[in-house]
């Protein structure tokens, strides 16, 4: 007896900030912090085009609006804070962890793909031990996302084919980024607008994703579940 559901993907691969975890407000009180300390300014929407950068390529802009230290000291502070605020509370985007329960409970493999660094992306996955096969963080790859070499490098850790792998992400940057590589490409919007592309399929929530809804994305439709 046949089934007429489509495929599973050889792996989910997920972005953190936004994604998983609501952290991006934590990012950009953290920048406010720093640039003022500074002396300078630094508005919500300079803070909104960081979103998804790679870190050092935040921290030259913030260096640009008055922060004087070095671009790895930059890093470093905003990296312990925001792990600081994490060590307090986790913030879990609606419906991740369910989605992530689901996953498992499928036998399909994760794969966490961060533009943040192993000090904060271990704190996360900590709290939902055994779900990530991998992590790829953006102190491991040379070239960070708009690039697609993080997702590639996830997938080749996974063993599978980049081209049959569902990415989630919220922001431009990563989204690029995913689709750049190959993958089956879910952008959830959380603080910066994702606009409709060529083969993104879109969810307001990951409340509003399930099995048969990323099936169906790594089979190849264009699935738009935005309100």
């Amino acid at each position: 007896m046949t089934s007429d559901a489509p495929a599973l993907p050889a792996a989910v691969l997920w972005d953190m900030d936004g994604t998983l975890v609501d952290t991006e407000p934590y990012w950009i009180r953290a920048e406010h912090e720093l640039v003022a300390a500074y002396g300078g300014s630094w508005s919500h929407e300079q803070a909104l085009e960081l979103v998804g950068n790679p870190l050092t390529v935040s921290a030259e802009i913030l260096r640009d609006a008055g922060v004087d230290l070095p671009v790895e000291g930059i890093v470093d502070h905003l990296l312990g804070r925001v792990r600081h605020q994490v060590d307090l509370a986790v913030p879990w985007r609606p419906g991740a962890r369910e989605l992530l329960a689901a996953l498992g409970g499928a036998g399909i493999p994760c794969a966490l793909v961060t533009m943040s660094y192993s000090v904060l992306a271990d704190a996360v996955v900590a709290h939902v031990p055994g779900a990530f096969t991998t992590l790829v963080t953006g102190d491991q790859v040379s070239r960070g996302k708009p690039d697609p070499e993080p997702y590639l490098v996830a997938a080749a850790r996974l063993g599978v084919a980049v081209t049959g792998c569902v990415a989630i992400e919220d922001s431009p940057t990563g989204i690029t980024s995913a689709l750049a590589a190959g993958a089956r490409t879910l952008g959830v919007e959380a603080v910066v607008p994702v606009e409709p592309r060529p083969g993104l399929s879109r969810a307001d929530s990951l409340a509003d994703v399930d099995l048969d809804v990323v099936r169906r994305i790594a089979a190849g439709e264009v699935v738009d579940l935005r309100a």
